[in-house]
């Protein structure tokens, strides 16, 4: 009995699986290499980042970390980022697990209305926006406030938020959230001793995502955010650009101590992350 009858080697499986693996490694790479880039080029000097933009440093220099402390408000910009993210992701999972609450498990008239509206909003382009709400922030003096750009993350994480932390309640049996209900828990306490605690990998997955977007996040800042005490990190960076030349290396070492806190957060976070990508699918 040949190996192909007997269910042993197939060429033709060994070459699909060979294909995806190298569709993953390829895929791997071009996600990774932008951390590279930034890294490598960070420690160079402005002439050898001109001779080779993906070398590794020959001479690696820790001067351009020191002219962009020194140059830049580094601190007052990392602590503003650090304000505007943990406000934004902290209002926008209180609200949008409230609200997906109400989607996947109440019912009251207008319910899949109101979803399929949220979800309609994932696909409107932020920069669509930016006109009326800056004239809606000038007109109520919020310009140049943490605020504004706090309510505006919120809004626009608000329709992802939603719909993610929706599939997944869905997915958490009715009958767990009916017997709390006969053991005399009201709908506030079904949500707070229920589903919360049961949606953890879920709500990690989502404050990881929306705080890699808020961090990073730069059109808005730059508009509703223009002094320079009140600039977040990204924004600030921008400052190290120069009219006609531009000290590259200065602004990858920026970016290099910009990322570090997110990667810090998403390597915290991993296994909660992982869990909260494939609960769905588990349960």
């Amino acid at each position: 009995m040949s190996d192909e009858s007997s269910g042993g080697w197939r060429p033709a499986s060994l070459l699909g699986k060979l294909l995806s693996q190298i569709l993953l490694v390829a895929v791997s790479l071009a996600a990774l290499f932008p951390i590279y880039f930034v890294v490598v080029n960070a420690f160079k000097t402005k002439q050898d980042y001109l001779v080779s933009l993906l070398a590794p440093p020959l001479r690696p220099t820790l001067a351009n970390f020191a002219e962009a402390l020194r140059r830049g408000n580094l601190f007052v910009w990392f602590r503003n980022s650090v304000l505007v993210t943990v406000a934004s992701v902290t209002v926008v999972t209180v609200l949008s697990s409230a609200a997906a609450f109400a989607t996947s498990k109440m019912r009251f008239p207008g319910r899949k209305t109101l979803l399929k509206v949220l979800v309609s909003l994932m696909i409107m382009p932020p920069v669509v926006m930016v006109i009326p709400l800056f004239i809606f922030m000038v007109r109520i003096g919020w310009i140049n406030t943490f605020p504004a750009v706090i309510v505006i993350y919120s809004g626009l994480l608000a329709p992802f938020s939603v719909y993610l932390l929706n599939s997944f309640f869905g997915s958490i049996h009715d009958e767990i959230i009916a017997a709390s209900i006969i053991d005399g828990c009201s709908t506030f306490e079904v949500y707070r001793r229920i589903i919360l605690p049961l949606s953890t990998p879920a709500l990690a997955t989502l404050v990881v995502v929306n705080s890699l977007w808020v961090w990073n996040e730069l059109l808005i800042s730059l508009i509703f955010l223009q002094g320079d005490q009140i600039r977040t990190l990204m924004a600030g960076l921008t400052q190290f650009q120069g009219r006609f030349s531009v000290n590259q290396p200065l602004v990858l070492a920026g970016a290099f101590l910009g990322m570090m806190p997110i990667i810090v957060l998403y390597l915290v976070g991993q296994r909660y992350f992982v869990r909260g990508l494939t609960a769905g699918a588990i349960k």
